[in-house]
């Protein structure tokens, strides 16, 4: 049996061991399908690439985009280390047309111009093209103003996204919604996702993941309308 070398033991406790992450990009991923073999995916700002190289353990030709050239360093030194690129989320270097399936991880809430990447996700995609994405709701963030605000800053959040506006600006472009699903349903679980985010300082997330499993039972109780994260799936429409 291979031991798992450094990077890669990292690289599980930055992502796995994580209280939303798990949970989320496990779950865009499995949207996708355990066998991946002969598609091309590709991880738009997917930063060191974890998570597409576990598309490529799944035999996917996976790729991912991103500006951070530090963090594309460590993820190279990754034992799945899918194609690294750095490009501009908002001009990805893809051909139009040239990948099966788009996976985003919350990262369009981080953009200065969402839909001009939803614009780019699309172009990508070949007709028939998969579309995988979280994104930030915090769905009541309202009632904690500095917590959000906190959350804001220290997350360079330009903005929030529900399922029905993600829905519309999918649709704009061609792109059908296939189903959605929210994490963090219900009002103690958003004050404890904010909270983790304010205050929690740089392992606040990852000292958490004792409760994915409180969280994920809470969840599968409370309606699918609202939350902290919004997960959604789309086809691009031949």
């Amino acid at each position: 049996m291979t031991l798992p070398a450094l990077p890669d033991l990292v690289a599980f406790a930055g992502h796995r061991v994580h209280v939303c992450r798990r949970r989320e990009a496990g779950t865009l991923l499995d949207w996708l399908g355990r066998d991946l073999r002969g598609q091309v995916v590709l991880d738009v700002a997917g930063g060191d690439g974890y998570w597409a190289g576990q598309a490529r353990k799944r035999g996917a030709r996976a790729v991912s985009v991103d500006l951070a050239r530090g963090k594309m360093l460590r993820g190279s030194r990754l034992r799945h280390a899918p194609g690294l690129v750095e490009g501009d989320a908002l001009r990805l270097p893809l051909r139009d047309a040239s990948v099966d399936a788009v996976l985003s991880v919350c990262a369009i809430e981080h953009f200065d111009d969402g839909p001009a990447a939803l614009d780019e996700m699309a172009r990508v995609l070949r007709p028939g093209g998969r579309l995988v994405m979280s994104a930030d709701c915090l769905s009541r963030r309202g009632a904690w103003p500095r917590l959000f605000e906190a959350h804001r800053r220290r997350f360079h959040v330009q903005r929030t996204y529900t399922h029905e506006e993600l829905t519309g600006l999918l649709a704009e472009r061609g792109l059908g919604v296939r189903g959605h699903s929210y994490q963090f349903r219900g009002r103690a679980a958003e004050r404890v996702y904010l909270s983790l985010s304010a205050y929690g300082g740089r392992y606040g997330f990852n000292a958490a993941a004792p409760l994915i499993p409180l969280v994920a039972l809470a969840d599968g109780a409370a309606p699918n309308t609202r939350g902290s994260i919004v997960l959604m799936r789309a086809v691009k429409e031949a």
